[in-house]
């Protein structure tokens, strides 16, 4: 590692864990059966959704605020987050009763703003502007400046970084052998930064890994271009990672320490979720999934070896569970949606339901194109099959029944139209 830079040292992390114990225990470090099994290697979950904010973002948070000299925390605090940072400076205002102004994006899941709300009382004060973290990030920069209040970085800061580098720490405390890998989730990058110093220094033969949203890369476009750069646009789904621009002091860490950065879909992500609620009862929000999601862009590496996965957070709303199954169906090439033209004659529905539709098909959906005369012309219809196999076998059924149709899922412009 470049000396010349700063690192997080194990020092000033060990002295953030001292800190932390004030109102901390370690979370739990838990092997997984199911996904031991699914990818052939001893995976185990550092579990920071079971933070008392259920995210690690308290770390950070409160390693920074207590860092501030009292008289200077009187006057107040901003920050800006999409809603865990958010919730870890909440709860540290009600801790040490000192006055905050939250700013959030207007996207920001409802159940996330109203924990925010719940952790900091009477003692902060929400924001909500623009669509982005970033953008909500500016407005929050440029308020501390014009009230004089302190900004609490979400990522971009030495003691936000030591903070977050204690999950490290205590991994390696609570596993007896050696890692092989461990798979940390990438938003700004103050969490890889952190745990990855810590990891790199007292157990250099581990392999840090990033993993980052497909919509989102911040970190990886930065390191593929030397330098740290904004992101046209971004797909907000991971909200809890999607970030425009990697942190100045992240960045510079995280090409230290990091081995690689694995670019997961949003899609994969779902079905992560999905499989840890279906399989392991463990409810995780989209950026909690994204190092599990991972694995299986892994799997010829990882077979055999001890690995460790970052459950970073748990702030899912359950009214995004259909968006996120939906998603998830697309990607697995399990969902599947037409428009078909049927032909103007009584039963052409019924005899597309008995000709078309297979055994082992479901037809999820369907919706006349047309306003009027909704008995004809084109409909689009959704369609579930069991395996990826049955999608073959569906439109060779509609060809050799001479169904008139156009399929959407690949038709971008048309799919974002319809859907």
């Amino acid at each position: 590692m470049d000396t010349n830079k700063y690192i997080p040292t194990i020092e000033a992390i060990e002295k953030a864990s001292g800190v932390l114990e004030e109102i901390l225990e370690p979370t739990p470090f838990q092997k997984n059966q199911n996904l031991s099994d699914l990818y052939d290697a001893e995976v185990y979950l550092k579990r920071e959704d079971l933070q008392m904010v259920r995210s690690y973002k308290i770390r950070g948070a409160y390693n920074k605020i207590r860092s501030i000299e009292p008289e200077i925390l009187k006057k107040g605090i901003v920050c800006a987050s999409a809603g865990n940072h958010a919730q870890g400076v909440a709860f540290s205002c009600n801790k040490l009763q000192i006055m905050g102004s939250i700013f959030m994006p207007t996207t920001t899941p409802k159940q996330k703003i109203e924990q925010v709300r719940m952790f900091g009382r009477e003692f902060i004060d929400i924001v909500l502007t623009g669509d982005t973290f970033d953008a909500a990030n500016s407005a929050a920069i440029r308020f501390a400046k014009e009230s004089g209040r302190t900004f609490i970085p979400p990522f971009d800061d030495p003691k936000v970084m030591e903070g977050q580098g204690t999950i490290g720490r205590e991994i390696l405390k609570q596993t007896k052998d050696k890692l092989d890998y461990i798979f940390v989730p990438i938003g700004g990058g103050g969490l890889a930064s952190g745990l990855g110093s810590y990891i790199r220094q007292m157990s250099p033969e581990t392999k840090i890994i990033g993993v980052e949203p497909g919509g989102a890369p911040c970190m990886k476009k930065a390191i593929e271009a030397g330098k740290v750069i904004k992101l046209d646009q971004i797909d907000k789904f991971v909200d809890g990672a999607a970030v425009q621009e990697a942190g100045a002091l992240t960045f510079e860490v995280c090409r230290e320490v990091l081995d690689d950065i694995v670019v997961v879909p949003e899609g994969a992500v779902c079905t992560t979720i999905i499989q840890m609620y279906n399989k392991s009862a463990i409810v995780v929000e989209p950026a909690g999934a994204l190092a599990a999601a991972a694995l299986r862009f892994y799997a010829d590496k990882i077979r055999g070896k001890k690995v460790a996965c970052i459950v970073s957070g748990s702030n899912n709303d359950i009214t995004r569970m259909e968006e996120i199954r939906e998603k998830s169906l697309l990607y697995e090439g399990l969902k599947h949606y037409f428009l078909v033209n049927f032909p103007q004659k009584s039963g052409a529905v019924l005899s597309f339901i008995r000709d078309v539709i297979g055994p082992t098909d479901d037809l999820v959906y369907i919706q006349y194109i047309k306003k009027t005369n909704k008995e004809s012309g084109p409909a689009l219809i959704g369609i579930e099959v069991a395996s990826k196999d049955g999608f073959n076998a569906l439109v060779q059924r509609m060809e050799s029944h001479n169904v008139k149709f156009e399929y959407i899922n690949e038709n971008n412009k048309l799919f974002e139209i319809l859907i």
